[in-house]
């Protein structure tokens, strides 16, 4: 015991100060923690950077306390004072204390000049430190200064995300500017799969405003829309608002065949678009290079360049082992063919691409049983064997991309190589091409990417269809914002030259998984009817591989 109290009567008042900092942190004690300071202060005790933030942040947590507010920022900026004057180095929870303070006291300039500054302590910001100026001038409708926030934001690579966004758009509704609502709006289909009621609030208040019923054009191309949607990716045109007139906002769900129940409109699978796609390619490509020998996978992708009519790929290798896990078992041809065939049928005549390692395909071609069937294959143009060494996880992954096709496989990609990637669209690209599969005592079943994505969608006649984040995990009775004008049909129908682009508009860009599988609605497409063409643009002219 007197070994204690000596330890207790030695302690240094910088001790002494943080043991009893942290009790009135762990208490949420303000004033006990202020009352502290003052007594610091007073006996010049030397109080660090961990010291000062504890105080900064009991301040910031105070002003929520109308009692408590205006000491709270009275010792809130006392305390950065003090800071500054004993040359203690604020970091990046420092500013984002006193921005927040700053913030509450109505000053969303003071807040947002110290995040500009914050360069000065060698120290990043993050979305928290921009929140307090961003929330302050949109809470104050200073929409201009909000956006000058975003546009900081931007430059040092910050990312807004939904709540951030859903501000942004609330303000710009607020003052009337169309175009950032149209923007912002395609900031959280980009960024965000179901948006929180409060957001979905945001978003019918807009839609059923004065200024919303004025905007749009009223004499768009057709032509120019579904060549839109297509270099998008599907889902949305970014053309702008399109019809003029009331907006015709309800709330509704969605079938398992992707029909919205309020306006019977198609909503599709989206893909990423067009640059995201190439960057994609790219990047697979390049990383692969790095791993694999670079001239054997050149080879391939020359080889890619004239053989690209290819609509399926198959991880060879996954499916050949899969459920091959007991004694007798080994890699199974049969399953493999039955994929093939099945893929084949599907497609009416197509064959696929099929990965496979060229050791595999070796073991293969020594038994008579398998050769004949591996043969045939290699006839088709069904096969590609990797050479010795290579990994071909890069070689179907690379293929399925460049190709933007689907992909036949069970493995969720969630090896180091694919984290290597660090692409924030890449469960995105995933929910559009893979295929699953499964054999069910011998009979395969494939599983094919889903009919519509749980994401925001514009169609090519500018209605809007927003999925809410809402209870039940059964997508059919998830509920959605169908957002819809009387107008947009004309607007669009009126440049069509007799294409329809009423009902089911979707039919014209359903997505190469409904195709395989014998939606014969897809079959009236404009863009389908051209047989050289695919739904996805590209020439489709056969070619086997030599």
């Amino acid at each position: 015991m007197s070994t204690n109290k000596r330890k207790k009567t030695n302690q240094t008042p910088e001790n002494k100060f943080q043991f009893e900092l942290n009790a009135c942190s762990k208490s949420k004690d303000f004033r006990g923690a202020i009352s502290l300071y003052d007594d610091a202060v007073s006996k010049k005790t030397r109080l660090n950077q961990h010291h000062l933030n504890a105080l900064l942040y009991l301040c910031s947590n105070a002003v929520t306390d109308p009692c408590l507010k205006q000491l709270a920022l009275d010792y809130g900026f006392r305390i950065f004072d003090h800071m500054s004057s004993q040359s203690i180095t604020p970091n990046e929870a420092t500013v984002a204390t006193v921005a927040r303070l700053a913030a509450a006291n109505g000053d969303g300039d003071r807040a947002f000049e110290l995040v500009k500054k914050i360069g000065d302590y060698n120290v990043a910001p993050r979305l928290r430190t921009y929140d307090p100026a961003l929330f302050c001038f949109c809470e104050s409708l200073d929409a201009d200064k909000a956006y000058e926030v975003e546009m900081h934001m931007y430059g040092v690579g910050v990312s807004l995300e939904e709540e951030e966004i859903a501000a942004l758009l609330k303000v710009s509704a607020k003052k009337g500017r169309a175009d950032r609502v149209y923007r912002y709006l395609h900031k959280l289909r980009s960024s965000v799969r179901c948006v929180e009621e409060t957001t979905g609030m945001v978003i019918e208040e807009w839609f059923r405003s004065s200024e919303a019923r004025e905007v749009g054009k009223e004499d768009l191309d057709v032509e120019r829309v579904r060549e839109g949607v297509l270099r998008n990716g599907g889902g949305w045109h970014g053309l702008g608002w399109v019809g003029k007139g009331d907006w015709v906002v309800s709330r509704t769900s969605v079938d398992g065949d992707g029909i919205c129940r309020g306006c019977g409109e198609q909503l599709v699978c989206v893909d990423i678009d067009d640059e995201e796609m190439e960057k994609f390619a790219s990047s697979v490509a390049a990383l692969a290079v790095e791993r694999e020998v670079k001239a054997n996978f050149s080879e391939f992708q020359g080889w890619l360049e004239k053989h690209d009519g290819y609509e399926a790929i198959v991880d060879g290798a996954n499916v050949g082992l899969y459920q091959q896990n007991f004694a007798e078992g080994g890699f199974s041809i049969q399953q493999l063919d039955d994929v093939v065939k099945e893929l084949y049928n599907q497609s009416g005549g197509k064959w696929p691409l099929v990965i496979l390692h060229n050791k595999r395909v070796r073991g293969l071609m020594e038994n008579p049983s398998s050769r004949k069937l591996v043969e045939e294959w290699m006839k088709n143009g069904v096969l590609y064997t990797t050479p010795n060494g290579s990994n071909d996880d890069w070689y179907w992954l690379y293929a399925t991309v460049k190709l933007r096709c689907l992909l036949v496989t069970n493995d969720e990609m969630r090896d180091h190589i694919f984290e290597l990637l660090g692409s924030n669209f890449f469960n995105q690209w995933k929910e559009r091409h893979q295929v699953h599969y499964t054999f069910i005592k011998g009979k395969l079943k494939l599983q094919m990417p889903p009919s519509y994505s749980l994401v925001i969608q514009e169609s090519e006649k500018g209605s809007w269809h927003v999925p809410l984040g809402l209870g039940t995990s059964n997508e059919s009775s998830k509920p959605w914002l169908c957002v819809t004008r009387t107008t947009a049909d004309d607007a669009v129908a009126t440049v069509s030259n007799g294409v329809g682009t009423c009902g089911n508009s979707g039919n014209g860009h359903r997505d190469e998984a409904q195709k395989l599988a014998g939606n014969v609605d897809s079959l009236d497409s404009p863009v389908i009817e051209n047989k050289s063409t695919s739904v996805t643009g590209k020439r489709k002219e056969r070619s086997h591989p030599s």
